[in-house]
């Protein structure tokens, strides 16, 4: 059985809720079958939420590890492909720090991909009945900060466990006056099932379209 590694974030940018981290509890009450899953919360603060992932990755000692993020205005569930070495941060994050043009890792590479079967997980979901996608950005605030350095000290210091990032849209309590996408959290829950079921049993990927044209 792969333990997995789920970790969420905790409300940011005045709001009382982040369905990143209430999708994760659903999940952790009602576990999939086939793994066996560890949750954290990390805190929507650079550098902080690096210090969480990697004590809750040294707690856990996963096999694979997907962090989730909320990105609202998003319609579906995507599966991040790449991280990006640079915070630039349109608003502050929950300590009031907003970097700007920071590299995550000095001297680290650009970029590092998922190590998860992003395009399975993608089609999987999709064959759930529930709508996911790939996403070529995770963005330059935190998200993409821990999904960088989730993947860094994976490449540096835990080459046999793999991982990845996902991100979820706003839940439908959240746009009731905004005209925005949204997913209810149970739903998300459920496609974050699948891709941690989906990510335990296959390394390899598939070739199907995934692609953007901007």
């Amino acid at each position: 059985m792969t333990r997995v590694l789920l970790t969420g974030f905790a409300p940011f940018e005045g709001s009382d809720v982040n369905t990143s981290q209430q999708a994760v509890e659903a999940v952790a009450t009602d576990p999939p079958p086939g793994v066996e899953v560890v949750t954290a919360e990390l805190p929507c603060v650079f550098g902080e939420a690096l210090d969480a992932l990697r004590e809750a990755v040294a707690a856990a000692d996963p096999g694979v590890v997907l962090c989730v993020g909320q990105a609202g205005g998003r319609p579906d569930v995507t599966v991040e492909r790449v991280a990006i070495n640079i915070d630039d941060a349109r608003i502050p994050d929950n300590s009031g720090e907003q970097p700007i043009d920071a590299p995550i890792v000095e001297d680290g590479p650009a970029a590092y991909f998922t190590t998860l079967p992003l395009k399975a997980c993608v089609a999987a979901v999709r064959e759930a009945g529930l709508p996911a996608s790939v996403s070529q950005t995770a963005g330059t605030f935190v998200c993409n900060h821990v999904f960088y350095g989730l993947m860094h000290l994976l490449a540096t210091e835990r080459p046999d466990t793999r991982g990845g990032f996902v991100h979820v849209p706003y839940a439908p309590e959240q746009v009731t006056d905004k005209g925005e996408p949204s997913l209810p959290v149970g739903a998300t829950a459920d496609a974050l099932r699948v891709i941690m079921v989906t990510a335990a049993g296959r390394t390899d990927d598939i070739k199907a379209v995934g692609g953007a044209t901007h």
